[in-house]
């Protein structure tokens, strides 16, 4: 056991990191309960229908996949506090007016308030990240914090869930929700996490004095004085074009977020429409926990291993384990149970990956919107996973769901292996002039 948490020791120790750490997860739990909160207060409070209120998640969904990238690109532009301040004075205004919103006013605020203006903090917990943990331990920085992320959606929905029940109401969890909204949005602005030109800036100035660990702390104590701020200046105005880390091979790993988030998505539906054909809807938790727990233990092995597997075939594995679940699943909830697991294994190592690969990919400067694309696009993989899925149910079987959204991982894993194996015949045929 020592040596499998042996890799995670140098992360937890470096200063700040432990903070940063126990923000990721208290600050994700009001985000991952949004939706639910959302879709039950729509059916419960204002008697409107699942439609509606699948609408209404949509809306927000689109909103959040449009701002991500645009936030994105401000904290690189402005910095972290001013997007801190934006979006945190837009979500307290959400949730302390969403209650008592009529429905077509509720959409337009949702989309504006609650998903454009939505504090971005998937994206910039992940920039946190990137910035502190050199490039030599991105990878089990980026386990742990998916780790982190499972442990989050275990917890927040099922919570969000069971108040709401209780009460017979969402109106008290909405409240508490932008509590712990405007809560984690004071907390990163006291954090102060330094991201992308900040970042750049205070590692050149340690590079240049000497300053080890400890110095790292005095430079993000003394964030107003002249010497951070001398850094800061001359990087700052440096603008790094498009055209020079769009490349395909960026949007192939934006690509295959996507289709991770896809099949996520489709197995969620794809999981409740199989047990509800079965009628033992009441075993989805138990389904959806082992689930879970496979992820969690894969993106602890993801961190520690020394020879981890690059993302395309972290993808295709989740794909290929996705596709046979549901004809498997059909023979009772515990097979279901149990054939989730392999795919649930590469869950949490495949979005670590694709977050690694994005932060290697950019520079510090243009990672705020590389990040930000992430979220977009892993935003986009959710938005069609769950509507494919649920049209695949209502046209064949949910057995053919979990294939479908399978298969389509499947295809763009093989899409990014075949690319980089064509990069890698033309560089050496480029040696070889």
């Amino acid at each position: 056991m020592t040596k499998l948490f042996a890799p995670y020791r140098p992360i937890l120790a470096m200063p700040g990191a432990r903070a940063l750490f126990v923000v990721a997860f208290v600050a994700r739990l009001p985000l991952t309960a949004k939706a639910m909160a959302l879709t039950l207060h729509i059916v419960l409070d204002q008697g409107g229908s699942y439609a509606a209120a699948g609408l209404a998640s949509m809306v927000m969904t689109i909103g959040m996949g449009i701002g991500s990238p645009l936030l994105g690109r401000m904290v690189d532009r402005r910095g972290l506090k001013p997007v801190l301040a934006l979006t945190g004075v837009s979500e307290a205004m959400y949730w302390v007016s969403a209650p008592f919103l009529p429905y077509p006013v509720l959409l337009v605020t949702t989309f504006v308030l609650g998903g454009l203006l939505g504090v971005p903090v998937f994206s910039v917990i992940r920039q946190a990240v990137a910035a502190r943990v050199p490039d030599g331990m991105r990878r089990q920085a980026f386990a742990l914090d998916s780790m982190i992320v499972e442990l989050v959606f275990m917890v927040g929905p099922a919570l969000a869930i069971a108040a709401i029940t209780s009460m017979h109401s969402a109106t008290v969890t909405m409240a508490v929700i932008g509590l712990l909204t405007v809560g984690s949005v004071v907390t990163l602005w006291v954090l102060d996490p330094p991201i992308g030109v900040r970042a750049e800036a205070e590692a050149d100035g340690r590079a240049g004095t000497g300053e080890g660990a400890e110095g790292t702390e005095g430079t993000e104590g003394t964030a107003g004085t002249g010497r951070t701020e001398g850094a800061r200046r001359p990087a700052q105005p440096a603008k790094i074009p498009l055209a020079t880390w769009v490349r395909p091979g960026f949007v192939l790993v934006l690509a295959t977020g996507m289709a991770a988030n896809l099949v996520l998505a489709g197995t969620d539906i794809s999981i409740t429409a199989l047990l509800r054909q079965q009628n033992a809807v009441s075993m989805a938790g138990v389904c959806i926990f082992a689930w879970c727990l496979l992820s969690l233990i894969g993106g602890f092995w993801h961190g520690s291993t020394e020879r981890p597997w690059r993302l395309p075939v972290l993808m295709m594995l989740l794909g290929a384990g996705t596709i046979p679940v549901g004809f498997v699943g059909q023979y009772g909830w515990w097979c279901l149970a149990l054939i989730l697991l392999p795919a649930g294994f590469m869950c949490a190592p495949t979005l670590s990956s694709t977050a690694e690969a994005v932060a290697a990919a950019v520079p510090a400067s243009a990672r705020g919107q590389a990040m930000g694309l992430q979220g977009s696009a892993m935003t986009l993989g959710g938005a069609i996973g769950a509507p494919l899925a649920g049209t695949v149910v209502d046209a064949s079987s949910p057995a053919w769901s979990f294939a479908t959204t399978g298969a389509i991982g499947v295809a763009l894993a093989a899409a990014m292996l075949g690319y980089q194996r064509f990069a890698a015949l033309r560089a050496e045929r480029a040696v070889g002039r």
